[in-house]
């Protein structure tokens, strides 16, 4: 039997087709193997009554309780008849309603003291949680005598569950399955791990793995089987991200290493200041890859203000000294500006070559983007394709067609989240060879994740500071428990102000949408467009929340006129015309403009020393990395930094404890960690960014630190030893069945 046909298998020959399209329809399960890796997510015991206390409010659960009472009442003159049924469990007391006339079939079995297992979403009535018409299935003589031995001395697996299909409707289809492979002898199941490395790692089979999650007799089976499926997650993820690295590492690349008294030389005897311990190591890595015969490949992470643009650009004119071209991509046309502008300060007359006043070292430095007028944008092609222009730095313009290079040498690609695989590999194509790649990103990742989602990538990391950075005192300020707080914060403003410097006021939306038009809600990408054009937040608001539109930046503007009287006050954001977004920051850069309302088209790249203050209005609708790289345009001068916090969620909030938490530290790692482990790791690899369901069911990318470091070095060997992995045809299976091409493609997104 071919070993990936087992997995592969529909599920409807196994477990029927209405039972089928409920799992594919509502959970995504499709597949025998789908449904064998929906793990349980937790594990109750016939004895163990679930914690009614702690159940969650508008959620599907599953509990164990026991009735402790039962009443029939009548309403609308005795035609309706509600069930109330009590349930206990010694922590907290949860409610049963049932209506209509099945209330009277409930009645005859919802007896007091019986004991059983029950489903449905937790709501509240009369401040009393409550399921309304919840599944249920006693556990008692009436279940049958299988049923009842079984729990008598087994664990009770819990499943992820939906409404339209309860935990043990899931349990009794993923039961169906096995039931099947014990008949079969587990025949055609692929084993992705080879036999070494589960004799080494002290795994179990992965048929006893599944055996065991789905059906343990004891904790210890539970953890055996967790630890094997684990292996199986992270090792197939870094086989894969091996393969790439070995690819990339097989193409040809032309080396490039600068000059002795070339324009690197000349740039670094002009900097006013020493480069940081990490800028000289990061530089030294970089430079040797540069030197190669193969493509860098290669991420640059680090704290917001930690030098990665002086990183990248001591790369690009090394490049540029061998004779290559070097291009920077950035996300949004307000970076690409920035970084232009202030790559063009740092390099003064190296960056005019052809022009009065340029020096015999320098060469050009373009700026190319979709809103350049015909003739900029024709001498900007021009100066590309004939190697005037050394240096490049662009949005998305910069992948179209029409766009050529002379020698394209290096890739360098800022915010790497913000772009698909196939935009960099456009870009990347427009080289002679292979170019160098050396991707940025201003937003921390623990080191877990960049060996998971970054993994094809060797990284370095800037951890310091460079000198002359001041620190940043950040602060919640409670608007709905304090409003006089939020005076005291302007008040803040004025006097910053009035000590010379300006501040940044961040708004989640603009304020211009069309009549009839909502606002979107805040959870996609900044920078983005919801409805009516709206820029939105990246961060998640309390579910299913009835809550008035989010501060707008043109509403703000006109409101502040008050208590900002006097002050020169801008707006800016994402709908101007890019003339009027660079004439603005130009102006508030220097010194002209006192207070900048904005969206969050300033979350990076945007450097203005003087800025020494931040108010971030509805703070919560943003998320831990955002708010991190918000605060991070303040204090980056002489000047201690100060960020404020707005927000009206109440302290007890989830939203409020997200803010305290970045309140409390300024080590980006350190809620990068936060931030993954509140969002989960279904958005690290899963649907909320890739549009696919994640490869990581079992595996947690921050708790399984040394799972997935293993696994690495593990696979490494494994893939430098046998690329083609011809000795492993049930590691190629396992790879195609758990790493489907879709997947596999988003693990090079980031």
């Amino acid at each position: 039997m071919d070993p990936v046909s087992v997995l592969a298998d529909p599920l409807h020959k196994v477990v029927g087709g209405s039972t089928a399209k409920v799992l594919g329809e509502h959970l995504g399960l499709h597949t025998v193997g789908d449904l064998l890796h929906h793990y349980p997510r937790r594990y109750a015991e016939r004895g163990e009554l679930t914690r009614l206390a702690e159940l969650p409010l508008d959620e599907h659960v599953t509990v164990v309780a026991q009735v402790a009472d039962a009443r029939m009442l009548r309403f609308n003159n005795g035609r309706g008849q509600r069930l109330e049924v009590t349930l206990t469990d010694g922590s907290g007391r949860l409610q049963l309603v049932f209506f209509g006339r099945g209330a009277f079939a409930h009645e005859k079995k919802l007896l007091p003291g019986s004991r059983g297992m029950f489903a449905g979403k937790v709501s509240v009535f009369n401040r009393k949680l409550q399921l309304a018409h919840p599944d249920y299935k006693l556990l008692d003589a009436e279940s049958g005598r299988d049923t009842v031995e079984r729990f008598a001395g087994e664990l009770l697996p819990l499943y992820p569950a939906c409404r339209q299909l309860s935990s043990w409707q899931i349990e009794q289809a993923v039961g169906t399955v096995l039931d099947s492979w014990e008949a079969m002898g587990w025949e055609g199941l692929a084993d992705a791990l080879p036999a070494s490395l589960r004799e080494s790692q002290g795994l179990i089979p992965l048929a006893q793995a599944l055996r065991a999650v789905h059906r343990p007799r004891t904790r210890a089976e539970v953890a055996d089987a967790r630890s094997r499926l684990k292996w199986d997650e992270a090792f197939v993820l870094q086989i894969a991200l091996a393969r790439r690295r070995f690819a990339e590492q097989q193409l040809p690349a032309l080396p490039r290493v600068a000059r002795a008294d070339g324009l690197l030389s000349a740039f670094d005897a002009r900097l006013p200041f020493t480069l940081t311990e990490g800028q000289q190591r990061v530089s030294g890595e970089i430079f040797q890859e540069l030197a190669g015969s193969h493509p860098m490949h290669r991420l640059l992470q680090g704290e917001v203000g930690s030098g990665k643009t002086m990183v990248a650009l001591r790369a690009m004119l090394t490049v540029v000294d061998a004779g290559g071209q070097a291009a920077m991509l950035a996300p949004t046309e307000v970076l690409a500006q920035q970084h232009h502008r202030s790559i063009v300060e740092m390099m003064g007359d190296l960056a005019e070559a052809g022009m009065l006043g340029g020096s015999e070292h320098g060469t050009k430095v373009v700026l190319l983007t979709g809103s350049m007028g015909a003739a900029a944008r024709r001498q900007a092609l021009l100066d590309l394709a004939t190697g005037e222009a050394g240096i490049v730095i662009g949005t998305h313009a910069l992948i179209e067609d029409r766009v050529g290079f002379f020698d394209l040498g290096l890739v360098v690609v800022d915010e790497q989240h913000r772009f698909g695989v196939e935009q960099r590999d456009a870009l990347r194509s427009k080289g002679r060879q292979p170019p160098h790649l050396l991707v940025m990103t201003a937003t921390p990742i623990p080191r877990t994740v960049a060996m998971t989602v970054f993994g094809d990538l060797e990284t370095s990391v800037l951890d310091q500071l460079p000198a002359g950075r001041s620190p940043i005192v950040t602060h919640v300020v409670p608007a709905a428990d304090k409003p006089h707080f939020l005076a005291r914060a302007w008040e803040r403003v004025r006097e910053e102000v009035g000590a010379g410097h300006q501040a940044y006021v961040v708004c989640p939306r603009i304020g211009d949408e069309k009549d009839g038009e909502k606002p979107a809600r805040s959870g996609q990408r900044s920078g983005g467009q919801g409805r009516g054009g709206e820029e939105v937040a990246d961060g998640a608001q309390e579910p299913d929340e009835e809550r008035r539109p989010p501060v707008a930046v043109l509403e703000l503007a006109e409101q502040l006129s008050g208590p900002l009287a006097g002050l020169r006050v801008e707006v800016l954001h994402g709908r101007m015309h890019p003339e009027a977004k660079d004439d603005v920051m130009r102006r508030f850069a220097a010194g002209e403009v006192d207070v900048l309302v904005a969206t969050t088209v300033i979350e990076v790249g945007v450097n203005v020393p003087n800025a020494t203050v931040m108010v971030i209005m509805d703070a919560d609708r943003f998320g831990v990395s955002q708010l991190h790289q918000l605060r991070g345009r303040v204090g980056r001068g002489a000047a201690a930094g100060l960020c404020l916090l707005v927000s009206e969620m109440p302290e007890a909030s989830p939203a409020r404890a997200r803010l305290a938490a970045v309140a409390r530290t300024l080590d980006g790692f350190e809620l990068s960690r936060i931030d993954l482990e509140q969002r989960r790791e279904g958005d690290v690899l899963g649907q909320a960014q890739s549009g696919v369901r994640s490869s990581l069911r079992m595996l947690a990318v921050i708790e399984d630190e040394d799972v997935i470091a293993e696994a690495r070095r593990e696979a490494t060997a494994v893939v430098a030893a046998d690329p083609a992995l011809e000795e492993y045809p049930e590691l190629r299976t396992a790879l195609a069945a758990l790493l489907d091409e879709e997947r596999e493609e988003y693990l090079d997104k980031g």
